[in-house]
């Protein structure tokens, strides 16, 4: 096959020299809301904006919160002083403990080009900016000469003796580099630059547009990272710091709106304080509590949706908002937080990318007028996870061959690539799309999402993506009754890890060694587990892609009020909200031995394990008192309830079940969801369909109208409104 791959390849070659050129960017089939001239965000206080004596109380008792103790090294917390220093004159503090040598770990980092760097020149830009004539003058020396030696670009000059470790390409540290390289260049724009020889206006120069393109793409394509609990944060934080420490007009207008886009995915996905919904990128540390998830605080901050205290002294969402002059969200914002209407919100996330397309002779047309093979469009493919789909192969090996990226710490889990890829581009281009549903686990593509919310309960799925391949930080679906009430499924890729560490995990409760079919209807959900790939045992892709004979759902019976098991039902209360879930294959308790496995402090049992085979069929319904009666009744409705399934052919379960609320749903991929004998559409959603406002495909623009309170953006004319 690698011989035989060499002459396809040059034939492929010769083809794309050929290839006519990618179309244009389609326009999207709805025109953008009418507003007015785009002006300068409204000041602090405003109409249509979060009232401003709640903001100050909100802000006021995560500072009081925050400066209990100081912590000289940490730049958030730093920050969290000069902040309340600024507007509490009765709150004193020590600045001379701020010294260069408090960050040393910090300077350690950047100086060696590890990965995450840029998260803390971001901050640090937030400490020079804060700190001036209050901290010492050698500590702010010290960040003015790590922007000056920053590597901000993936393709910048690169030592011969040296190694970038950094991740410059997912969707957040894109837009990270290029507003910190922004602003260093503007802060220092007539300093040489060690590594391009630039001035730093030239490198502004360079950043801004980018920061332009990346808010571009989300106002049409929304999140390829969609609702992640993880890195929505990592994208409020760019964008708060470009608003409030630059001076461009046009970044503070657009940088605004996003943030709005960003703050209004989370309104929409909000459950007593959990950011509950499925997730394009999520890890275990994140999944299992909301207390737990990054975006936890600037969630409570904002939106004030549940009474759990503050869970960190350095919360950068927090934080840098309650230091923030020219941002407030808008009251509507919050309003649909907190509303206690039942909704359903449909969202379409990302471009659509297929690495089990044929490959043919031809160039293969990506969406939208991206060409794949461009090397200038390596960073918008890479920040979908396209790294190792056929289609960006070749981009993918030049740029790892030509910056020594092969040797960097992150590209470590790409060995086995490299090894295909000595046989040279075109064998790895076959390998990649024979082997799809393994290397391109990282892939995002465009996803659908739905969500069901109502204010006992809440549940999210992600609608057939990638269903059957391996997806490393992908959170299917999520059940919520509140901060710690919560139940998803995975199909686990390594056993439980030895460890005393909650955090630490190898694929067990991260990410999913096959992705679910799913389909939702209202509060009803099927999920159906079918590998599309048997579990490599070679030594060469054994080791990485092989997977775990079962399935398994967290289901923390200790964060509940009660929890019963019957006819492969296993159903929960909290306060007035209920979750019921069955599995197809048998289940039973995984018991943790504390003294080896972490339990986060849980007594009871909260593993639930189906044996036998990776394929299973999960089913899920939440309830509410106010639909379903007391618990006991809800219970027996479901757990009498007709549930079967059926295997047709190819695997593809077939599952049938006679909701309580919603009648008899069947569902399987190759006939699609059928409720009450009619089909139903899934997937295939507009960019949002919700009861506070809709928006086309493509559309550039975001509407929303809640309880009086309204906002209006046109990111092609730059335009907010706020009333």
């Amino acid at each position: 096959m690698l011989v035989a791959s060499a002459g396809a390849a040059a034939t492929a070659a010769v083809a794309a020299a050929c290839a006519p050129t990618t179309p244009p960017v389609p326009v999207p089939g709805c025109e953008a809301p009418v507003t007015g001239p785009a002006l300068p965000p409204v000041a602090p206080g405003s109409p249509g904006l979060i009232d401003e004596a709640v903001f100050r109380a909100s802000a006021d008792d995560y500072l009081g919160f925050a400066t209990q103790t100081l912590s000289p090294g940490n730049p958030t917390n730093v920050v969290a002083h000069l902040t309340r220093a600024a507007s509490d004159p009765g709150f004193s503090w020590n600045p001379a403990a701020v010294q260069v040598s408090s960050f040393d770990p910090i300077w350690q980092k950047l100086d060696d080009w590890k990965d995450t760097g840029d998260f803390d020149l971001m901050y640090l830009h937030w400490v020079y900016a804060k700190g001036q004539g209050i901290l010492d003058p050698a500590v702010l020396a010290a960040i003015e000469q790590r922007m000056i030696s920053f590597r901000y670009r993936w393709n910048d000059p690169l030592p011969a003796d040296r190694l970038d470790h950094k991740w410059f390409w997912s969707e957040n540290h894109r837009v990270i580099m290029a507003v910190i390289e922004y602003l260093s260049g503007m802060a220092l724009h007539d300093q040489t630059f060690t590594v391009t020889g630039m001035t730093g206006a030239q490198h502004a120069m360079r950043a801004r547009p980018d920061i332009l393109a990346w808010i571009d793409e989300r106002s049409r394509f929304g999140f390829s990272e969609w609702h992640s609990n993880v890195y929505m944060l990592k994208n409020i934080a760019p964008l708060l710091t470009v608003v409030e420490l630059s001076e461009d007009e046009e970044l503070i207008r657009l940088g605004t709106a996003a943030l709005d886009l960003c703050l209004a995915d989370i309104a929409l996905h909000l459950q007593a304080g959990a950011y509950g919904a499925t997730g394009g990128r999520t890890y275990k540390k994140d999944k299992m509590s909301a207390l737990d998830e990054d975006t936890f605080g600037t969630a409570k901050l904002l939106f004030s949706d549940t009474d759990q205290g503050w869970t960190t002294t350095s919360d950068t969402g927090a934080t840098y908002l309650c230091a923030a002059n020219r941002y407030r969200v808008p009251e509507v914002l919050r309003r649909i937080a907190r509303s206690n209407e039942v909704t359903t919100a449909k969202e379409r996330h990302g471009v659509p990318l297929n690495p089990h397309e044929p490959i043919t002779l031809s160039q293969p047309q990506a969406a939208y007028g991206y060409d794949y093979s461009d090397p200038a469009n390596l960073p918008f493919w890479w920040s979908q996870g396209a790294l190792t789909a056929w289609q960006v192969v070749p981009v993918t090996l030049d740029a790892a061959e030509d910056y020594r990226l092969w040797e960097t710490d992150l590209f470590a889990e790409y060995d086995t690539i490299r090894e295909i890829a000595s046989a040279g581009t075109g064998a790895a281009q076959i390998a990649a799309r024979e082997l799809a549903s393994m290397a391109a686990f990282g892939l995002l593509s465009e996803a659908d999402t739905y969500t069901w919310r109502s204010p006992e309960a809440m549940l999210s799925s992600v609608i057939n993506h990638r269903a059957g391949d391996a997806r490393d930080q992908v959170h299917a679906w999520q059940a919520t009754l509140d901060h710690n009430a919560r139940v998803f499924t995975t199909h686990p890729q390594k056993p439980t890890p030895q460890s005393l560490d909650w955090s630490k995990d190898s694929g067990y409760w991260t990410g999913s060694a096959s992705m679910p079919s799913s389909a939702q209807h209202h509060n009803v959900a099927v999920h159906v587990y079918a590998p599309s790939y048997a579990s490599p045992t070679d030594d060469l892709l054994g080791p990485t892609f092989g997977y775990q004979p079962e399935t398994h759902a967290f289901f923390p019976q200790d964060h509940f009020d009660e929890v019963v098991q019957a006819n492969g039902w296993t159903i929960g209360r909290r306060g007035d909200g209920y979750i019921a879930l069955w599995s197809h294959r048998p289940t039973e308790w995984r018991v943790h031995d504390p003294a080896v496995v972490a339990t986060n402090g849980m007594v009871q049992p909260f593993d639930l394990v189906a044996p036998g085979g990776a394929d299973n069929v999960w089913i899920v319904e939440v309830g509410r008192s106010a639909d379903h009666g007391d618990f006991a009744t809800f219970v027996a409705s479901v757990t009498n309830a007709e549930v079967e399934v059926t295997r047709p052919v190819g695997n593809q379960q077939r599952a049938r079940y006679v909701s309580p609320t919603q009648g008899e749903l069947s569902y399987s991929r190759p006939e699609g969801l059928v409720v009450g004998g009619s089909p139903v559409p899934i997937g295939r959603h507009e960019r949002l369909e919700s009861p506070w406002g809709n928006v086309c495909h493509l559309g550039r623009f975001l509407a929303l109208e809640a309880e009086g309170h309204s906002l209006t953006i046109d990111f092609a004319k730059g335009a907010r409104e706020v009333a």
